[in-house]
């Protein structure tokens, strides 16, 4: 469907006039501007409005005012129709909002041009507008296009380069004033237009650039260099450019004279492209398609790229682009444009040149080749662009990739990455050294801390390092050797003596500890994942070994790993589950030696699987304190602890305590004393009958914390024991300062009561140690009657072994405690 145009005119033969010369179009009429208005109102997207200005009941004026201040205004272009003689009207018209005018009485000739004019403007200001941000390849393709001159932000003075905004002119401009590009830049559009017109379009261009008007349109004539005139109806309107580019405009002109010759305009389009190209990174070119390059064109781009100017290049003037490519690169360039052209593909190859200064820099071509009628290749055009930033940006993401940041050693990534790519080989070797503690003591001096004992040993490690004997950083505590071609059963042993050699020297080593895992590879070894897998559990378990302990991998270990994830497994199920019975509490009673009543029990945690049956406390509490699960899991001994607690109320015991041992993950916590306090309350357990045990080795590392919050337990009414005391340090330096009520003696001492004579036990010197500051005295693991004897000689308090008991359930617990201290029942709570 054709542009819809409304004529609006009292009379009804101007109308009809008007709207035969324009029956191409589709045509509304209204006799005045009421009329007009329910015209405007029922089709809002009309192209054009021919309005007259003198109207009986709404005049033209009238009619743009109230358009203009309506809500949202129309913005359809209006062309006013006036007399010679009403300059003043013209302007206010303009003012209101119209477009354009002409003059009665109308030459239809020059109506029909204003007319077309105007709805090409509108089509062109839209796709502007549209495409303005869009590439500059596209913007210039629709410039070149358009049959009528275009420019934008061209300015009545010269250019100023880094003042003005840069003016884009397009070629069918260029025909129409017979003037390049440059010319037009380097003069304004002031001193080529002809001087019977200047003064006037000065006029319009000043209104339009004080925002008076948003556009205007004159017929006028521009002087060719030749002298000739040349005559263009002209329409100029107001542009915004966005935040970044101000306010500029855009000049659309339709030669009314003659057009130039195709071939001129091909050669200033070919011109216009150049300059585009110029401007590019790199440089645009065309060339011979021959072994040297000939180049017939490049750009200037090419001093920056090269370091050679266009001239140097141009005929192989002082050397052809071949030699700029890299020796490496020509032949498998040639031959890629052999096979590309007779497709008539385009290339996109990357290789790298020699600039005139001797740097190599990664280029990017992306050409074509020119064909005649004939499909014969004429030419290759296209552009060559600097990536050197990219590939070393590339270069750099690829050795992120494969190495590690903080010791810039090999990745596991890199290394299941050779892994892949050998597997089916024999005689292959992966030795993995783990340093195991290196999270504890990340969490107790800080990461830098750590880091630096990584780095250390990595610095020392590479020196073991060879072509055939790679190291790897496979994750921050583990580092990995890959030896390939190890047909010498003892050349791991003997690299595992020289790791040894190189680390042991770090002190700091000693604190992290050091586990080294070997495992042999043969053909069947494809699974990197899997092999870095075994090597880790045959170093882990050489690290529980101690420090600097060497293992093979074995069939067991993975069957003893995969108990221990099985048993993970387990733990995460049932500590997550309330209502599970999988963890539960047996109690072994604390008998004092004096009147062998039981005076307490302790509470130990015990585990038994449906699927794995019981399970020791040795295997599952370490991995509870690995899965971070030892606050749910004394969470949960705590209140079984409290449960029986009430039990033994009930039973009538009232003078009876339950110990519950307390892990350091537990008692560093800052919600450790509201926690359990919390779970007192809620379970309406008096503190004075709980007892917390700790180990003598969890004070070492923080001392004041812990102790500070032992002091609070007990102001709160807790006892407090220290279990296997006599193993640490703190018996001989700072026993006195802790805040216990109980010494546990190791039963490390008791055993050796069968086997030394009793002058020679220090166990003896222990207990009365232990009652010189104060404290009761507990001794662990009683077994037979003879250590007995020994603790009651030396007036030890309480024991604790399976001389008496062992550990029994709840129920055992009461029938024992029963037999040995009879008492009263005890009423329920709330009786």
């Amino acid at each position: 469907m054709g542009a819809q145009i409304l004529i609006v005119d009292d009379s009804s033969t101007d109308r009809m006039v008007i709207g035969n010369m324009l029956a191409d179009f589709e045509i509304l009429t209204a006799c005045d501007g009421i009329e007009a208005l329910q015209v405007i109102e029922t089709h809002p997207d009309l192209d054009l409005v021919i309005l007259d200005l003198h109207m009986p009941n709404m005049d033209g004026f009238q009619l743009l005012e109230k358009l203009k201040a309506g809500k949202p205004p129309v913005k359809t272009p209006f062309l006013i129709l006036t007399n010679y003689d009403e300059l003043d009207k013209e302007i206010r018209g303009l003012k209101l909002g119209a477009e354009d005018y002409i003059r009665k009485p109308v030459n239809l000739e020059s109506l029909r041009v204003r007319v077309e004019t105007h709805l090409e403007l509108n089509r062109m200001q839209r796709l502007v507008e549209e495409r303005l941000k869009k590439s500059t390849t596209l913007l210039q393709t629709i410039l070149e296009q358009s049959p009528i001159g275009i420019s934008l932000s061209f300015s009545k003075d010269p250019f100023r380069p880094g003042e003005d905004l840069p003016p884009i002119i397009n070629p069918a401009l260029e025909k129409i004033t017979g003037r390049t590009r440059e010319d037009l830049l380097g003069l304004g559009w002031a001193r080529i237009t002809h001087p019977d017109d200047v003064e006037k379009n000065l006029e319009y261009y000043a209104a339009l650039q004080a925002g008076e008007i948003k556009s205007y349109s004159m017929e006028k004539r521009y002087i060719r260099p030749d002298g000739s005139v040349v005559w263009v109806d002209m329409t100029v309107a107001g542009l915004r450019l966005g935040d970044a580019g101000g306010n500029g405009h855009i000049s659309l002109m339709q030669d009314i004279t003659a057009r130039k010759t195709a071939e001129i305009a091909l050669r200033e389009s070919e011109r216009s492209k150049s300059v585009l190209l110029s401007n590019l990174p790199g440089m645009a070119y065309r060339c011979r398609y021959d072994r040297d390059w000939t180049m017939e064109f490049v750009s200037d781009g090419c001093r920056e790229l090269s370091g050679y100017g266009p001239d140097s290049l141009v005929g192989n003037r002082d050397l052809s682009f071949n030699e700029l490519i890299a020796p490496e690169y020509r032949e498998e360039l040639w031959r890629k444009w052999e096979r590309f052209l007779p497709e008539k593909r385009p290339i996109h190859e990357e290789y790298e040149i020699t600039a005139a200064s001797g740097v190599r820099k990664w280029v990017l071509e992306i050409g074509q080749g020119v064909y005649d009628h004939d499909g014969n290749v004429e030419a290759l055009e296209g552009i060559i662009i600097d990536i050197s930033s990219r590939r070393e940006y590339e270069r750099q993401l690829q050795f992120m990739g494969e190495h590690d940041i903080l010791t810039g050693l090999y990745n596991r990534a890199f290394l299941e990455k050779i892994l892949a790519r050998d597997a089916g080989e024999a005689d292959r070797t992966v030795v993995l050294v783990d340093l195991n503690r290196l999270n504890a003591l990340s969490l107790s001096y800080g990461y830098a801390f750590s880091e630096q004992i990584v780095r250390e040993a990595a610095t020392r490690l590479l020196a073991l390092a060879t072509d055939e004997r790679k190291l790897f950083q496979i994750s921050p505590e583990r580092m990995a050797f890959y030896l390939k071609n190890s047909t010498d059963a003892g050349e791991a042993a003997r690299l595992c003596d020289s790791i040894i050699s190189a680390l042991s020297g770090i002190q700091l080593i000693h604190a992290a500890g050091c586990g080294i895992g070997i495992l042999r590879l043969d053909e069947t070894c494809r699974d990197g994942d899997a092999i870095l897998r075994n090597a880790s559990i045959a170093a882990e378990y050489a690290a529980r070994k101690g420090a600097f302990q060497v293992c093979p991998f074995e069939k067991e270990l993975e069957e003893r790993a995969k108990r221990e994830k099985d048993i993970k497994e387990e733990l995460l199920e049932t500590l997550g589950n309330e209502g599970s019975r999988d963890i539960y509490a047996e109690f072994q009673p604390i008998v004092d030696l004096w009147t062998g009543r039981i005076k307490g029990f302790e509470a130990l945690a015990r585990m038994r699987s449906p699927r794995l049956g019981p399970v020791s406390p040795l295997e599952f509490i370490p991995l509870a304190e690995e899965l971070q699960l030892v606050v749910p899991l004394g969470r949960k001994i705590t209140g079984l602890a409290c449960d029986f607690l009430e039990e033994v109320r009930r039973a009538g015991h009232d003078d009876v305590y339950v110990s519950v041992n307390v892990s350091a993950i537990e008692l560093v916590r800052d919600a450790f004393l509201d926690d359990f306090f919390g779970l007192l309350e809620e379970k309406e357990t008096a503190p004075s009958r709980i007892c917390l045990e700790v180990t003598e080795s969890l004070l070492a590392d923080n001392f004041d914390l812990i102790n500070r919050k032992l002091g609070e337990l007990q102001k709160r009414g807790v006892s407090v024991a220290m279990d296997d005391f006599g193993t640490g340090y703190s018996s001989l330096f700072r026993a006195r300062e802790l805040n216990v009520n109980y010494l546990k003696i190791d039963r490390h001492f008791i055993d050796k009561l069968v086997h030394l004579p009793p002058e020679a036990a220090i166990t003896g010197d222990i207990i009365s140690m232990g009652h010189r500051l104060g404290r009761l005295v507990v001794a662990e693991g009683v077994e037979l009657e003879e250590q007995k004897r020994y603790l009651e000689r030396h007036r030890c308090d309480l024991m604790q072994g399976y001389l008496f008991s062992r550990p029994v359930s709840p129920e055992a617990a009461l029938e024992l405690l029963g037999e040995t201290n009879p008492a009263e029942p005890q009423p329920e709570r709330g009786v």
